[in-house]
């Protein structure tokens, strides 16, 4: 009777929120409150009111939450409360080992593998399921815990770590890998690191991913979340493992699973993408019409797309043109260059619209492939027609650098500054010459606006002069007989060039 009272205090410990209401709720007692009091509630319950039924509703919640597989451990029990370990797990590996317990009793999963869902990964092929997600139980108020478990790895298991292949020296294909993510039964679940977290198997911290440094000021560093992978320091033998996780409570609940993966390269899902995920040609000139079709609604008709073929990400022409399925857009991106990025730092976002690109939604352009291959290197962009054909578009440097190769001007070059060019002198020199001879080129006597003969073979005509100032001009650039009238009259008007507003060169 002493056995199975512990017992059932040490699965109401184990007990959530709602597992603690319907309990307390079945047995007429408040089901308000925050964890702690409704923990204590129910130990008390237990304690005063020991009844079998009691005990078949404790051993009904805590069966339904917890299968009763391998298991889940604590790095400290409080050694006054005795476990009968034969009747508490049914794992003969946490028997045989003696370990300790989370909470006094075994903790072998607390979510059913049903309700937390990891989201699958392209570089990691799920083999086997070493333990299913399991969420971190706080053991007291402290805000940093430490919680363990342990597994096995069976002969075959073994076998396949240590016949894999080698992604780089030291780093296996084949790998044991620990993935921590919120507790969320809705939807599936992104990995997500809770803080101050380290991870310790066998008595050996292993590297977690530390923080990327944001370039962006005011913008802090960002952790990638991702597969621990645990596999060196593993025992690769029936020897039983023992991970221990030490995790930040601040009010966020977690789940950690372990699962055996085969890990993938960029170069292995580029040639899954080559071999699965090729949209042909024809297809493409579809979607391009598609898009160009005229449209009577709208008041601008789209007659062309311009498409780039320099990749976003690395700015060089395309190699491999990629883009996703549910992106509106026609302009790609380099399949292996976003591939290798995506290995170094997943992000799956695509590069030309920011929205999702998960790998299952990549397709290769075939169209823009075959484009590829028949223009040359110096074609940096292309138009789409509305019948699904195109032309290559040349920028204007391009062109200039086409006018300097045929040496062949598109129109004549007139140099107005030297004289023998044309047999003309440019305005300002023949204006000025005029300025400097003074009155022996304008204003001859006797002769109304006679044109004067420019050095540089111009005339020049004063348009300005009649018959009243004829005798006045006949000196316009000496000293003038009649003074009174010399002082009367206004001085003539100077450009900036020195010489006289009115006078016109006429050729």
């Amino acid at each position: 009777m002493a056995a199975e009272l512990v017992e059932a205090m040490n699965m109401v410990k184990s007990f959530r929120v709602s597992d603690l209401q319907t309990l307390l709720a079945s047995m007429g007692r408040s089901k308000s409150g925050l964890k702690q009091d409704l923990v204590g509630r129910a130990l008390r319950l237990v304690q005063t009111e020991y009844s079998p039924e009691l005990l078949k509703n404790v051993r009904q919640l805590y069966e339904s939450r917890f299968p009763k597989t391998s298991g889940w451990l604590a790095a400290r029990r409080p050694e006054s409360v005795p476990v009968n370990y034969s009747s508490l797990s049914s794992s003969p590996t946490a028997t045989s080992q003696g370990a300790d317990y989370l909470n006094g009793i075994s903790k072998p999963i607390t979510t059913p593998a049903a309700e937390v869902k990891l989201v699958p990964l392209p570089f990691y092929q799920t083999l086997e399921t070493l333990l299913l997600p399991t969420e971190l139980i706080a053991q007291n108020s402290e805000k940093l815990q430490d919680s363990q478990c342990i597994f096995e790895l069976t002969p075959s298991q073994a076998d396949q770590i240590r016949n894999a292949s080698e992604l780089r020296p030291g780093i296996r294909s084949i790998q044991v890998v620990l993935r921590i993510c919120y507790t969320d039964s809705i939807g599936v679940q992104e990995d997500q690191y809770p803080p101050n977290i380290a991870v310790k198997v066998n008595q050996s911290y292993c590297h977690v991913p530390g923080y990327y440094p944001s370039n962006k000021p005011g913008v802090e560093p960002r952790r990638p979340c991702r597969p621990i992978n645990i596999t060196p320091w593993l025992h690769l033998s029936n020897v039983t493992n023992r991970v221990t996780i030490t995790w930040g409570n601040f009010g966020k609940r977690y789940s950690v699973a372990v699962y055996l993966v085969r890990v993938f390269t960029a170069a292995d899902l580029f040639s899954q993408l080559k071999l699965c995920s090729v949209e042909s040609a024809e297809r493409c000139r579809e979607r391009i019409q598609d898009k160009l079709r005229f449209d009577p609604e709208s008041e601008i008709a789209t007659t062309g797309l311009r498409v780039s073929l320099i990749c976003p990400l690395v700015k060089m022409r395309l190699g491999v043109p990629c883009r996703v399925l549910t992106c509106a857009h026609l302009q790609c991106f380099d399949a292996v260059f976003f591939l290798q990025m995506n290995e170094k730092k997943p992000t799956w976002t695509c590069p030309v619209c920011d929205k999702p690109a998960p790998f299952e939604l990549l397709t290769i352009d075939g169209l823009l492939s075959e484009i590829l291959k028949e223009t040359s290197e110096d074609i940096e962009e292309i138009e789409y027609l509305t019948d699904g054909s195109w032309r290559p578009i040349r920028d204007e440097k391009e062109r200039e650098r086409e006018r300097e190769r045929s040496n062949t001007p598109d129109y004549p070059v007139v140099d107005i500054c030297i004289p023998e060019a044309n047999g003309h002198s440019p305005a300002h020199s023949s204006t000025s010459l005029t300025a400097k001879s003074g009155s022996s080129s304008v204003g001859m006597p006797g002769v109304t606006g006679a044109p004067a003969v420019a050095p540089g073979g111009g005339a020049v005509v004063d348009l300005t002069l009649d018959s009243s100032s004829e005798e006045e001009g006949g000196g316009a650039g000496g000293d003038s007989e009649d003074t009174e009238d010399s002082a009367d009259s206004p001085a003539p008007k100077r450009g900036r060039y020195n010489y006289d507003k009115d006078l016109v060169t006429a050729y």
